[in-house]
């Protein structure tokens, strides 16, 4: 819901909920003074409101006490507080302290007028800043003995900061507070006549101030301007307004902040721009007070407008919401700009005046069920008109008409369109009623539904039911009274008493409180730690075992109210659990004297808990308690609590003996001793006092609706403190009993949802309350639940469907509700209407009429008249409808029809539904010709009408199709004669295309003894339902060709001789449901298929599956076969051939398998004389049948050869055979392999290849590895075509298989292998060569039958000596020789297998191109030098071995463009011609090398070396001289 001021929410106007109490009495004790002081106020407040700037906003001349406020402007509720919020609470909000202060500031201006006489006759400084200053100082003067709660801190701090603003406001305006002369009335002239005494205190207070201004200006000379910064905060915020047309509106707010706030005002989160709407918009920002005008306003002013102020410590923003509404009355529309225009007619809402809102609910939740632990949500849509997006309906659930809050069991969502609330973990204290209200201001609608939570299952069976509602109902240091409600279900077995647990917040630990199980529903748990905070659950135990534990309880803290009370404004660690509490140390010691008012406040058989007053007299520590006990008539006194006194003044006494009467008495002690004892209390019998309640009376069960009954019951006699009730019921004469509730209700009515319609059930009670249940009720009556009768409620839409001069025909639509049982009949009343003033009403008829139009005879002709038709059945008549409209009897002379009537809709599905309706009463001035259907979704305009069928009906009723899912729909038909098309009717009621859970269709049906009927079953039926069959949707009137059964919820419509005259339309409606019908067509082809049917059902045949075949088996054996549907063990079959039965022998092998219906015969062969007629006859009990085959001629003789050759088969299968002929595969190498495969293998087994019969010789012998054989053959080409026969064959036997590869079976081999080679194409590669550039592909390997072609750009290249192509190896390529510019383009390589065209691409432009270019022309330079560079082309040795003193020639051939340069190396030195050695190069190319006489000297490597501009190459020979042995023996002795 949208934020709204606070004074809103409390429903009462701001300017008395805004006030603090002591303010507002403050302020009326000041009304009353200022009255008397009127003038001197006048010129004292006046000559101050000068300076300031809320006076600025109204009349210097006119000023009051009430204009004086900051919102004088434009509300009257800112009263004496105003001026506070102007002057100084727009610096400080503190809460509670806010108004106190608002008090002070108020009654400085009466202070501030009081001494403004005095002012006048001070210095003009002093004027000036003493109103400012006053602030500061007079105000939290007056605060210190107000304010409550804040620290001497704070308010030093809120004094030196008011100060401060105040000053600074003084001297940033530039203004003070002066006071001017004014001429003095009589009335002023007696003021001034002062006694001495006044004039001393106005002195006495002028010195003050005086002083204080100097602390002040003291002060603030050290004071730090930052401290004060603080961000904006609103004050008083904009409210919403709902306001007229034309109307003006202004928005105001108060902002406070430091450094002053800078505001912008938005309109739907967009800045509002004076200067682009002048005079639109008015703002204004003065001192703290900001508003908004928005004048004349219109429809679209209809905004959110919130006001954003923002300083350097921050931004905060308010809203607000305009609602502008239309007015669409005769009222004069000057009087709607009137300020004092009365709104009375209209409700005032928190959102301004409104017309009243219309809240529906749709989808709305039912009676819903659940189990303890499981989730649970209940949802509704909510439709509200009008739909205004700004404001937001307030969202509330009640559960038994108590509000529910959020929490960790309940959630609630609100979508904006749908609110739910959802059970996260459901327990039986969330059963109850529950109840959405949505509230739009003060208009709010309800919608209710039952929750039932049924137990959990008990982990041991029999176990009872978990109690429930487990609360603390009295919690103090010493103990906590624990409550819970027993369960509805005790599992068969009395609960013998209930378990209490404890667990320490913030622990899992649970405790068991109490060691033998307690009867009562409530139990003091004593033994916690004062200041813990506990939870409680509890369980029940019977003799079966111990229930699952309740739902725990809140946490509650082990404290005394008071401390709880105290502590819970300065809560210490309550994350915890635990509240820590201290003691202060006692001044004195003072024994305490006794307590007071002690009383016994509850008694059972288990505990008392006493209750007593402290004392009087205890000193100033705190005090503890010791309880007393005695048995009655004795003074056997004796301490309860030994050890540890009590700390509450409340304790719970255990260990009394049951049925004895016992005295109480306590006593105080603390730290000085122990006082004396209380007065002791009158004698208590330990004994429960509340008694379990008596058994409720009259039990009186009421039906309701088909699966619920009331039940009521009156109040047990004597009851006290009553829990509620359990409701319990059981079908008659079952003995089972369930439970209606799991949470105790209260008063003596319950609804008892859930049960089964048309079951007889009875009911009993019993009440509850703390000591335990109640006996049961006696039982009630039986009573069937079924829906009970009430009167109908109003027909509707009454029409005139003919008028005469003195008689008028009435329709009406059926009412909505018609009371769980069927109509009887109607009463229509009418009277006359004379100028618009209505008679009395007249009966038209006494006996009720069963249809739904009616003539009233014996009217006056040109009289007004009024109709109202009220329902009868058998619970009475109902109410009337609402007066027609007036209606004039006249005679009708329009040539056209009337309107037809009675329109209805039925058999509704999720796409189509059926349109009945009657003709018109008045047909025109020619008959009937036809009918018209129109339809449109119910939300489209009137313009949206369209029509159904474009050629007139001569039918009342049409079937309409193609409707949308879920989308709601109205329809009307029309009439029409020679004259034209009549008015429509009535418009149907809104009908939702669906087809509803449970819808169940008329099924057609034929018997056994061939009768068809039509069966319907509705399983939605009340006790008054009936079946009503139609033809055509016309009542059945001639019923001699049908009967009609009916038993329970079934009906059936039997034909007696189904024939052309039963052709039509059968529709079957359930009376008192919603809207069951179905219907089925039977046109001449489905007669035709019943009547095929029903002479099948009355003639049976036993079904065949499959008629009577033959096949052929492995062996070559004939099998004769059929095969039906289902036989009994009783059937027979007869077998025939030629018209004479055969049996079964040694020539026949027959077989029926009654199981599988299967009938057969074998013949183990065939011969001529078998050729015939074979037939197979069944019976099977009346049922028979016979299946017939023909084998004679051409099909006997085919059907011979094909068993002789499946006989022939099985023998060659019996040795190694072929299962799979001989055939190729290209394999993804592109070999070919021959394959086959085989059975019947074993290791002895051969295998032998033939081509051409030779055979063909394999490397490894073959090992039949998953019984296929296959022979490979690499790079197939033409060499390789031929016959190719395999053998199998061993001691057994052998097979051949022959595979022929020539002429055709060769070239779709071959084209196989080119389609894989092509497959294998590698992409097209760019390569540059000395010659040119080449594009190239591999493939796999290359035959010729593969034709390759190339296309450039498109284009079949025609190859030359430039431009050609080839295959090198595996490689496919072009070659493009001395490539120029015009070779540029995208090449394509064409591979064409004989059958398909693969296509390889590259795009030999731009980069690729430029690339390749260069390279070819780096290639040809280098082969260009490559060619002509200096060589030696040979005619060297590498190595000369020569014999000293013989001659040496060596010579070789050199070749070089230009001729080279030659030149020789001796071990690596330059060496020339010389006479020993002749070099000579000559036609420059031969080289000689010549040495006359070589001699040891001449040995070494010789080097020739060529070269010219393109290079240098050199050839070495080694010489290599030896002498001989003899001369060197020789030479050796010459040495010697």
């Amino acid at each position: 819901m949208m934020s709204l001021p606070f004074y809103q929410r409390h429903h009462e106007h701001y300017d008395r909920a805004y006030r603090h109490k002591a303010l507002s009495s403050t302020v009326s004790q000041y009304q009353k003074e200022a009255k008397s002081k009127s003038a001197v106020y006048a010129q004292g407040s006046a000559a101050y409101a000068r300076g300031s700037a809320t006076y600025r906003h109204s009349s210097a001349a006119g000023f009051s006490l009430d204009s004086s406020a900051a919102y004088s402007h434009g509300s009257s509720a800112h009263d004496l507080e105003s001026a506070a919020y102007s002057y100084g609470s727009t610096a400080y909000d503190h809460s509670a302290a806010q108004s106190k202060r608002s008090a002070a500031y108020s009654l400085d201006s009466e202070s501030l007028s009081t001494s403004s006489a005095a002012y006048s006759h001070a210095s003009e400084s002093i004027n000036k800043l003493a109103a400012a200053y006053r602030l500061g100082s007079e105000a939290y003067s007056f605060g210190e003995v107000n304010m409550s709660g804040i620290t001497d801190t704070e308010e030093e701090r809120i004094k030196e900061s008011a100060a401060y603003v105040a000053k600074r406001n003084l001297f940033a305006t530039g203004e003070g507070v002066s006071v001017s002369k004014v001429a003095k009335t009589s009335e002023e002239e007696h003021h001034e006549k002062k006694s001495r005494k006044v004039a001393i205190r106005e002195s006495a207070e002028r010195v003050a101030m005086k002083k204080t201004l100097e602390e002040t200006q003291a002060f603030h000379r050290k004071l730090n301007q930052d401290k004060l910064l603080h961000a904006p905060e609103f004050i008083i915020e904009p409210r919403s307004h709902t306001i007229w047309e034309k109307e003006n509106v202004r928005f105001n707010c108060s902002v406070a902040g430091w450094p002053e706030p800078r505001v912008t005002w938005y309109k739907n989160n967009v800045p509002i721009d004076v200067q682009a709407h002048p005079g639109k918009y008015i703002i204004q920002s003065r001192y703290g007070l900001h508003s908004l005008e928005i004048t004349e306003c219109e429809f679209d002013d209809t905004a959110q407008y919130h006001a954003s102020a923002m300083n350097v410590k921050g931004e905060v923003s308010v809203y607000a919401s305009l609602v502008v509404k239309r007015y669409k009355g005769d009222i004069d529309a000057s009087l709607l700009n009137a300020r004092n225009l009365s709104l009375s007619p209209f409700a005032v809402t928190p959102h301004g005046y409104a017309s009243r809102f219309e809240i529906s609910f749709v989808d709305k939740f039912d009676v819903a069920f659940g189990r303890e632990g499981e989730t649970m949500s209940l949802g509704c849509t909510v439709v509200i008109n009008p739909d205004i997006k700004r404001f937001k309906p307030d969202i509330e659930w009640y559960r038994n008409g108590v509000l529910i809050t959020p929490s960790k069991w309940v959630q609630m969502q609100w979508s904006g369109e749908r609110a739910s609330l959802t059970l996260t973990h459901a327990n039986k204290e969330d059963e109850g009623l529950y109840t959405l209200r949505v509230a739009m201001g003060e208009y709010y609608e309800e919608y209710s539904g039952y929750v039932f939570v049924r137990d959990a299952d008990a982990e041991i069976p029999g176990a009872p039911g978990a109690p429930l509602d487990v609360q603390c109902l009295d919690a103090n240091k010493d103990y906590v009274i624990v409550s819970w409600k027993q369960p509805a279900v005790d599992g068969g077995n009395p609960i013998l008493g209930y378990f209490i647990d404890r667990c320490e917040v913030g622990t899992s630990h649970w405790t068991q409180c109490n060691e033998n199980p307690v009867k009562f529903a409530r139990f003091p748990v004593t033994g916690l730690i004062e200041g813990r905070s506990y939870i409680f659950r509890v369980r029940a135990v019977n003799k079966a075992g111990v229930s699952l534990p309740s739902r725990v309880s809140e946490p509650v803290a082990a404290l005394d109210p008071a401390d709880r009370a105290r502590l819970r404004s300065h809560p210490s660690a309550p994350w915890t659990g635990q509240i820590i509490v201290t003691e202060e140390e006692p001044a004195e010691g003072v024994v305490p004297g006794p307590p007071t008012d002690l009383q016994v406040i509850e008694a059972t058989k288990n505990y008392v808990v006493l209750s007593w007053k402290p004392p009087g007299q205890r000193g100033h520590e705190g005090i503890m308690y010791f309880v007393e006990k005695c048995v009655a008539g004795t003074e056997d006194w004796q301490r309860v609590n030994t050890e540890i006194p009590v700390k509450s003044p409340r304790f719970a006494v255990f260990d009394l003996s049951e049925g004895k009467s016992y005295c109480f008495r306590v006593r105080c002690c603390n730290s000085a001793g122990i006082g004396e004892p209380s007065e002791a209390t009158e004698a208590t019998v330990v004994d429960d006092k509340l008694d379990i309640p008596k058994a409720p009376g009259r039990i009186m069960p009421t039906r309701n609706t088909d699966t619920s009954v009331v039940v009521t019951w009156t109040e047990p006699p004597d009851a006290k403190e009553l829990v509620g009730y359990y409701i319990e019921s059981s079908v008659e004469g079952s003995g089972r009993w369930e439970p209606c509730n799991n949470n105790p209700v209260k008063g003596t009515r319950f609804v008892c949802h859930g049960l089964s319609t048309g079951e007889k059930y009875i009911f009993r009670v019993r009440a509850v309350n703390a000591a335990g249940l109640s006996e049961f009720s006696q039982e009630s009556e039986p009573i069937e639940v079924k829906a009970a009768i009430a009167a109908p409620s109003p027909p509707y839409d009454i029409v005139v469907l003919e008028s005469v001069r003195d008689s008028m025909v009435l329709g009406w639509k059926q009412p909505e509700a018609i009371g769980g049982t069927e109509i009887t009949g109607y009463y229509v009343n009418y009277r006359e209407v004379v100028d618009g003033v209505p008679g009395k009403w007249k009966e038209a008829n006494i006996k009720a009429v069963t249809e739904r139009a009616y003539r009233i005879q014996n009217l006056k002709e040109n009289m007004v008249y009024q109709f109202q038709v009220a329902a009868a059945n058998l619970a009475g008549v109902g109410a009337p409808s609402k007066p027609s409209k007036p209606f004039k009897c006249e005679e009708w002379t329009i040539a056209v029809p009337g309107p037809p009537h009675d329109v209805k809709c039925t058999e509704v599905r999720k796409d189509s539904l059926v349109l009945l309706w009657k003709e018109p009463v008045y047909s025109g001035r020619s008959p009937i010709v036809g009918y018209y259907v129109d339809m449109k979704e119910t939300e489209a305009k009137e313009e949206c009408w369209r029509s159904v069928n474009e050629k007139p009906l001569q039918k009342k009723y049409l079937k309409i199709g193609g409707l949308t899912q879920g989308v709601s729909y109205v329809f009307r038909v029309r009439a029409t004669n020679q004259a034209g098309v009549g008015k429509p009717s009535d418009v149907t009621d809104a009908v939702i295309a669906e087809t509803r859970p449970g819808t169940k269709e008329v099924v057609v049906d034929v018997d056994d003894n061939g009768v068809i009927s039509l069966n319907f079953e509705c399983d939605q039926m009340s006790p008054d339902s009936k079946f009503i069959w139609s033809k055509n949707y016309e009542p059945i009137e001639d019923d001699s060709r049908l009967n009609i059964d009916t038993k329970g919820g079934k009906s059936k419509l039997s034909f007696k001789d189904l024939g052309e005259d039963d052709l039509g339309i059968y529709s079957c409606i359930v009376t008192d449901t919603d809207g069951v019908s179905s219907s089925y067509t039977i046109d001449e082809e489905e007669m035709k298929r019943l009547l095929a049917l029903s002479h099948e059902h009355q003639f049976p045949t036993v079904p065949l599956i499959s008629e009577l075949a033959v096949e052929i088996l492995e062996k070559g054996e004939v099998r004769f076969w059929l095969q039906a549907e289902k036989l009994s063990g009783n059937a027979k079959a007869n077998f025939v051939f030629n018209d004479k039965e055969i049996f079964n022998g040694e020539k026949y092998k027959m077989k029926v398998d009654h199981n599988t219906g299967l009938v057969e015969m074998i013949m183990d062969k065939l011969e001529e004389k078998d050729e015939g007629t074979y037939t197979f006859q069944l019976q099977d009990g009346k049922a028979t049948s016979q299946s017939s085959l023909v084998l004679i001629g051409d099909v006997f003789k085919k059907l011979r050869d094909e068993a002789d050759f499946q006989r022939k088969e099985w023998h060659r299968k019996q040795g190694p055979h072929f299962v799979d002929k001989l055939g190729w595969e290209v394999t993804d190498e592109c070999n070919v392999m021959l394959k086959c495969k085989v059975a019947n293998i074993k290791k002895e087994t051969h295998i032998v290849w033939y081509k051409d019969d030779r055979e063909i010789m394999v490397d490894e012998e073959h090992d039949f590895k998953d019984g296929v054989c296959t022979l490979l053959i690499s790079e197939f080409s033409k060499k390789d075509a031929g016959t190719y026969e395999v053998i199998l064959k061993d001691d057994r036997g052998k097979d051949s298989s022959e595979l022929k590869l020539k002429d055709t079976a060769f070239a779709d081999l071959m084209n196989e292998v080119c389609r894989k080679i092509a497959l294998s194409a590698t992409d097209l590669k760019i390569q540059s060569t000395a010659e040119g550039i080449r594009l190239y592909s591999y493939v796999t390997y290359y035959v010729e039958d593969l034709r390759v072609g190339w296309v450039h750009n498109d284009t079949q290249i025609k190859f030359t000596d430039r431009m050609r192509t080839g295959v090198t190896g595996e490689q496919i390529w072009l070659q493009i020789n001395e490539p120029t510019p015009q070779d540029k383009g995208r090449y394509i390589m064409e591979l064409f297998d004989g059958n398909t065209t693969h296509k390889k691409t590259v795009d030999l432009s731009g980069q690729a191109f430029d690339e390749a270019f260069a390279e070819f022309e780096r290639l040809k330079q280098a082969a260009i030098a490559e060619k002509n560079r200096a060589r030696v082309l040979g005619g060297l040795p590498d190595v000369v071995t020569i014999q000293e003193g013989k001659a040496l020639n060596l010579s070789c051939t050199v070749w070089g463009d230009p001729t080279p340069e030659v030149s020789w190396l001796k071990n690596e030195k330059s060496f020339v011609s010389d006479a020993n050695c002749i070099l000579k190069f000559e036609s420059g190319k031969n080289v000689s090398f010549s040495i006359s006489t070589v001699s040891t000297q001449d040995s070494g490597k010789y080097s020739i070396v060529v070269k010219n501009k393109y290079g240098t190459e050199t050839s070495d020979v080694t010489v290599s001289v030896y002498i001989p042995e003899e001369e060197r023996e020789s030479e050796q002795e010459k040495k010697q």
